[in-house]
C-alpha cells in the first residue's frame, strides 16, 4: 500500500487555470513548496492542456524522494482550429483540445503521453480524471487498463479523482482501487462525502482531499468568492462566517480550520492545495504548520457549524 505524504501540491494552477502564470512564477511556485516540505505533486493532462504537467516535470526534474500523481480519461489530440483559446477554463492556445477516453487503448496512451510530458519511467499515482457521464466505462475498461499497469510497475497506485461522492463509492465497492482523490465534498462546509469515507475505512482505500477551500469560500480569514466555481450563494456565505468567528476565539483562521479539518477522518491521508505562486504556497506551509486545538472542532459541533466533527 502506497504511503502518502499528508500535505500536496495541487498542479491546475501551472497550467494557468482562470488566468496566466508565467514560466519563472511556475517554477518558483514548485520551489518553493519543494522548500516548504511539499513532497506530493498532483497534475493531469487537462491542466493547461498538457502545460502543467510540463511544468511540474522540469521543475521537479533531478529531485527524488516525492510522490507523483497524474491523470487519465481526457486524450489530447492536435486541434484545427488557429489562433483560438481554451474553452474549458485555461488562458492557454487551443492547439491541442480534449477527447474523453476510458479505453483500455486510451488509458495506456494517455499514461504515457503524461510521462513523456513529465520527463518520468513511472508514475506514483494514476486517477481516473472525472468520469461522470462515463462511469460504467471507467470501472468496466480504465480500471482495468490500471490494473494491467499497476502490476506492470508503470505505476505504484491507482484510483479515480472526482467532484462527487457517489461514484467513486462504486469504484470503491466495485474494484480494488487503493486511492481516491474527493473534491470538495469533506470540508467545513459540506461533509456530503462522509458515506464514501467510511467505506474507504472499511476497505483500506485512502483518500485524497482536495478543494478543502471549497474553491475559495474558505481561502481567507474573511469568507467570500466562490463556492465549488460559482458566485458563493448568501446562507454558505453566512455558515463561513460564523464558523470564522468561532474559529478566531480559538485563535485559529479560516483557511488553517479548512486545512486542518479533512484529516481528522482516518480515512483521509493527504490534503492536495492547489498554488500559482511563492506566496501561496509559504502562506500556506504556515498555516499548516500551526496546531488546531480540539476545542474548535467541539464548538463548531456543539453550535451545529459540523455535521460530522471528526
Amino acid at each position: 500500500m502506497i504511503e502518502l505524504p499528508r500535505y500536496g501540491m495541487g498542479g491546475a494552477p501551472l497550467g494557468n487555470l482562470f488566468q496566466e502564470v508565467s514560466e519563472e512564477q511556475a517554477r518558483a511556485t514548485v520551489d518553493a513548496a519543494w522548500e516548504s516540505g511539499v513532497r506530493l505533486f498532483d497534475t493531469a493532462p487537462h491542466y493547461g492542456l498538457g502545460l502543467s504537467e510540463r511544468r511540474l516535470g522540469a521543475a521537479l526534474a533531478g529531485r527524488s524522494g516525492y510522490t507523483s500523481s497524474t491523470k487519465v480519461g481526457r486524450l489530447l489530440v492536435p486541434a484545427p482550429a488557429e489562433g483560438a483559446r481554451d474553452d474549458e477554463g485555461y488562458d492557454v492556445p487551443a492547439e491541442l483540445h480534449r477527447v474523453w477516453d476510458f479505453s483500455r487503448d486510451g488509458v495506456r496512451r494517455s499514461l504515457k503521453e503524461s510521462l513523456a510530458r513529465l520527463g518520468l519511467p513511472a508514475i506514483d499515482i494514476a486517477l481516473i480524471h472525472d468520469p461522470d457521464d462515463h462511469v460504467d466505462q471507467a470501472i468496466g475498461a480504465a480500471y482495468p487498463a490500471l490494473a494491467e499497469v499497476r502490476a506492470e510497475g508503470m505505476v505504484q497506485a491507482i484510483g479515480v479523482g472526482m467532484n462527487q461522492w457517489q461514484a467513486p463509492l462504486r469504484f470503491v465497492q466495485e474494484t480494488d482501487i487503493d486511492v481516491v482523490m474527493l473534491a470538495g465534498r469533506y470540508t467545513l462546509l459540506d461533509q456530503s462525502g462522509l458515506p464514501l469515507l467510511e467505506e474507504c475505512v472499511k476497505r483500506g482505500v485512502k483518500v485524497l482531499a482536495a478543494g478543502v477551500f471549497n474553491s475559495g469560500i474558505l481561502a481567507t480569514a474573511e469568507p467570500s468568492g466562490t463556492f465549488d466555481y460559482r458566485p458563493a450563494p448568501a446562507p454558505l456565505v453566512a455558515k463561513a462566517a460564523r464558523i470564522a468567528e468561532v474559529c478566531e476565539r480559538h485563535g485559529v483562521s479560516l483557511p488553517q480550520a479548512a486545512m486542518a479539518f479533512p484529516l481528522r477522518h482516518p480515512a483521509i491521508a493527504s490534503i492536495v492545495l492547489g498554488a500559482r505562486a511563492p506566496e501561496e504556497v509559504t502562506a500556506n506551509a504556515a498555516l499548516w504548520s500551526r496546531p488546531v486545538p480540539d476545542a474548535l472542532w467541539e464548538d463548531l459541533a456543539s453550535q451545529g457549524l459540523l455535521s460530522h466533527p471528526d
